[in-house]
């Protein structure tokens, strides 16, 4: 079954090993997620969990998300997830999710936004190379041959050009859980992981880690 929580990125450190090997680590700073609705086949045609993350502040909630996190006994919440493929007895409405739910050793998959590039040529947006600079080259950094002029006289579709890079959801599989700190409810992943600093991050177990 899944495991899973919400939480936000603080950014990167580096920590030692007991044998002495210096780890660069993302630290995830999760406290305890309140589950907020259980999704049933009976009213929802699949299963899974509602989870909340981060208080709202009351005057920026409406009155539906109010009466959503009432019903958890708990206030609004700023980031909002499902978890999918989980036991449902072992959820209840209200109930808190922290980070001891995972160990040092699992294996995660880490969903996040990634950092906006805003607008970017196809060099670096696509990886694509560049035209020669000297000898008389008339091509340098342009995206490139647009195909057939007459037919079908437009630019066809999936066609790699300039525009704006960054800012999609993406997720980073088979990451390393290298320690819990379940005092301060952080969350050390051996390397990087998507988004800027403070945005949300939601963490699962792997679901292509070798058994």
């Amino acid at each position: 079954m899944t495991k899973g929580i919400l939480g936000r990125k603080v950014g990167m450190t580096q920590i030692f090993s007991e044998d002495g090997e210096l780890i660069p680590v993302t630290v995830v700073q999760a406290e305890p997620n309140v589950v907020l609705q259980k999704r049933t086949l009976e009213n929802d045609g699949y299963e899974a969990i509602q989870v909340g993350f981060a208080d709202q502040k009351p005057v920026n909630a409406n009155k539906p998300a109010t009466g959503h996190a009432a019903k958890a006994s708990t206030t609004p919440k700023r980031f909002i997830r499902e978890f999918r493929n989980v036991n449902l007895d072992e959820y209840e409405v209200g109930q808190a999710i922290s980070v001891e739910a995972f160990q040092a050793g699992d294996i995660i998959d880490v969903t996040g936004t990634s950092k906006g590039k805003g607008f970017q040529g196809a060099i670096k947006r696509h990886n694509q190379q560049r035209g020669p600079m000297g000898h008389g080259s008339h091509f340098h950094r342009a995206p490139g041959s647009m195909g057939a002029a007459a037919e079908p006289a437009r630019v066809m579709k999936g066609k790699k050009l300039p525009g704006h890079m960054g800012s999609v959801v993406t997720t980073l599989q088979n990451l390393e859980v290298v320690k819990v700190d379940a005092e301060r409810n952080l969350l050390l992943v051996k390397g990087n992981v998507p988004g800027p600093k403070k945005s949300f991050v939601k963490i699962t177990s792997a679901i292509k880690a070798s058994k």
